[in-house]
């Protein structure tokens, strides 16, 4: 059982890097089985296809994601610190994914769904729901930023989550494309003018 966990395991591991270096559409069974390092028919004892094999991929990304961003987003914080602890995080890890491999890899989710939106139905609707949890996720903060008076009481927390959302994503491909994770930097100061945060409320997070 523990060998057969194991090859399993390494099969995820392959295919989680070769998505984020080269995406989907290029990619074989053969070589995601030589990067792991197994034969070629332990793929098909796991997984039925390459698909099904990659919404694991996604699957579990996404699990170990959420648990990162549900310990920043819950920490015991001010609603507008643990939003920009959550722009630090996203930021290093763009940082340390380029010490590791020399390129920033950007954002698997962003990357699937350009590359295959209009291709793969079911990674489609996969990735929805977690642009739809992440959404949910910073609307909850939203809401206390609001209700404690950090954010303008104008603001619509559902909108303006699904804006960062889409903030986040769009400063994260424009660091892959210039490989530099530094184009995060402008998240926090973007979100507090979205956000219509009073001068005074912006000295809580330097």
């Amino acid at each position: 059982m523990g060998r057969t966990s194991d090859a399993r395991n390494k099969i995820l591991e392959a295919a989680k890097v070769l998505i984020e270096q080269r995406g989907y559409s290029a990619l074989g069974v053969a070589e995601i089985c030589a990067a792991a390092g197994v034969p070629k028919g332990s793929f098909y004892y796991f997984f039925e296809s390459k698909q099904a094999l990659a919404l694991t991929v996604i699957d579990e990304h996404w699990a170990a994601q959420r648990a990162e961003w549900e310990a920043v987003l819950n920490a015991d914080a001010s609603p507008l610190r643990r939003l920009h602890d959550l722009f630090e995080v996203t930021e290093e890890v763009q940082r340390v994914a380029q010490q590791r491999s020399g390129v920033v890899v950007g954002c698997m989710f962003g990357n699937l769904a350009l590359e295959l939106s209009n291709q793969a139905p079911e990674i489609r609707e996969r990735l929805q729901a977690i642009f739809d949890a992440q959404i949910e996720l910073i609307e909850a903060v939203v809401t206390q930023a609001k209700d404690l008076g950090e954010a303008g009481p104008a603001v619509d927390s559902r909108e303006a989550a699904r804006s960062i959302v889409a903030q986040i994503e769009g400063r994260v491909l424009l660091a892959k494309l210039l490989n530099d994770p530094e184009q995060l930097d402008t998240l926090w100061r973007n979100s507090l003018d979205l956000l219509q945060v009073p001068d005074d409320s912006r000295t809580l997070v330097n």
